[in-house]
């Protein structure tokens, strides 16, 4: 049997499997992240777990374990050649991010790729570039796309109900301050690592388990912070529910302040970023914060909000202004307020509205599965993925060079060399493999 992949810019399937096939995976990046998704993705009854690929090798054969796995290796380019493969989720951190996804394309693969898509706007650009070429689907994994109560939320929000929306605020809060992240010395390379591939790109520097599992987020080598992290969902979803894709879906500008202003532990990502964006129609404000946890939105009673730790604080959000209502959304659910009564009867309002709901990352990743199969279209692609992970990337760059940038969407590019030079890092040169 061949397969089919589905690919959003309309190329014609090179494949079609058999819709009753099972989809043989491996699972390249073991981590906590890696593991929680793959496992979500086998509840999918088509879905048959060959193998898994990690660095550090107790990484890799836990996972083998969990997943039913025959095999682990320590290289994932082992795995490429292999025929009995049809499909990698990526769960490495972020700056493997596009070299793993590209080889993999390269190879016949079809590929789920956690957020962020990228490490920065060029290797996102290349990982498309890779999804036409190779004619392979590349699934971004930003699961609030399988969440139906965004889809909700967009219907109404382009059905006019809040009224003309024309501010959106967006917030990540998290409190590290003053020593969740503090520093360790550095230490010997554990056994069964192979420190120099984990580096990949990056810079060569010596191990220190900060910079390794869970904690590399807070290094831009390897990340991008808290605005690519948990930033890069509520990009995807304000795009999804203002209706944007392709070019409309990036801001015309973007300016920011913040820096490292409190955190002295490890890691160089800023523990503020406030970043303005304006888009074509409207003025997006984004704020991440490691050092306060309260965020600052509406809260429901009995809602389980992601990383609250209070009763009254909302961590993560993102607010729509309309002149008939507002909108909060979360990945917990929604609610509309009508705009109050006051200043005159002949003020258009809409009704409330309160729709609860879950986190969607099983359902994401089982539909992945599907998607491979042929059984469903892809809600998620490279494409969607890259223009929310910009996002991110763009606060990131007006933050490092202090100015207010001009964004061309279809160059990909800035008004400012300074700027543009900090479109793509250049890799050592042992590991640049794309």
């Amino acid at each position: 049997m061949q397969r089919r992949s589905f690919i959003p810019t309309a190329l014609a399937a090179s494949q079609v499997r058999g819709a009753n096939e099972r989809v043989r995976l491996a699972l390249v990046g073991c981590g906590g992240r890696g593991r929680y998704v793959a496992g979500f993705a086998k509840e999918n009854p088509n879905a048959q777990y060959v193998a898994t690929a990690d660095v550090y090798v107790p990484h890799a054969e836990a996972a083998a374990k969990q997943l039913g796995a025959t095999a682990s290796v320590q290289d994932f380019r082992k795995l490429l050649d292999r025929k009995d493969i049809d499909a990698i989720i990526v769960g490495t951190p972020d700056h493997w991010h596009a070299a793993v996804a590209i080889l993999a394309a390269e190879a016949g693969k079809d590929v789920y790729v956690e957020k962020p898509l990228a490490h920065s706007i060029v290797e996102g650009r290349k990982i498309i570039q890779a999804m036409q070429r190779t004619r392979r689907l590349i699934f971004g994994g930003t699961q609030h796309r399988s969440a139906p109560h965004f889809a909700q939320a967009a219907d109404l929000i382009q059905s006019g109900y809040i009224g003309q929306v024309k501010y959106v605020r967006i917030w990540n809060y998290v409190n590290w301050h003053p020593d969740t992240i503090a520093k360790v010395p550095d230490s010997p390379v554990p056994e069964g690592l192979d420190w120099d591939m984990y580096l990949g790109v990056a810079p060569k520097v010596p191990f220190n388990q900060k910079r390794f599992t869970a904690t590399f987020r807070n290094y831009l080598e390897y990340a991008g912070g808290t605005i690519t992290d948990y930033g890069t969902h509520r990009f995807d979803s304000l795009h999804q529910i203002m209706g944007l894709k392709g070019s409309d879906a990036a801001p015309k500008s973007v300016s920011a302040s913040g820096g490292r202003l409190l955190l002295e532990g490890a890691g160089n990502a800023p523990d503020l970023l406030q970043a303005t964006y304006e888009y074509a129609n409207f003025i997006l404000t984004y704020e991440g914060i490691n050092f306060n946890s309260h965020g600052g939105g509406f809260r429901t009673p009995g809602w389980k909000y992601y990383n609250a730790q209070g009763d009254r604080d909302m961590p993560n959000g993102m607010i729509f202004y309309g002149t008939k209502g507002t909108m909060v959304a979360e990945r917990v659910g929604f609610e509309i307020y009508p705009e109050p009564a006051g200043r005159g009867d002949a003020l258009p309002r809409c009704q409330p509205i309160s729709v609860a709901a879950k986190d969607a990352t099983r359902e994401h990743a089982i539909r992945f599965v599907d998607c491979v199969r042929g059984a469903q279209p892809p809600n998620a692609t490279a494409e969607s993925a890259h223009m929310a992970t910009n996002i991110g990337h763009l606060g990131n760059i007006a933050l490092r060079t202090g100015k207010k940038l001009a964004w061309d969407s279809k160059t990909e590019k800035f008004d400012a060399p300074e700027a543009n030079a900090l479109l793509f890092r250049e890799p050592r040169k042992e590991w640049a493999l794309i």
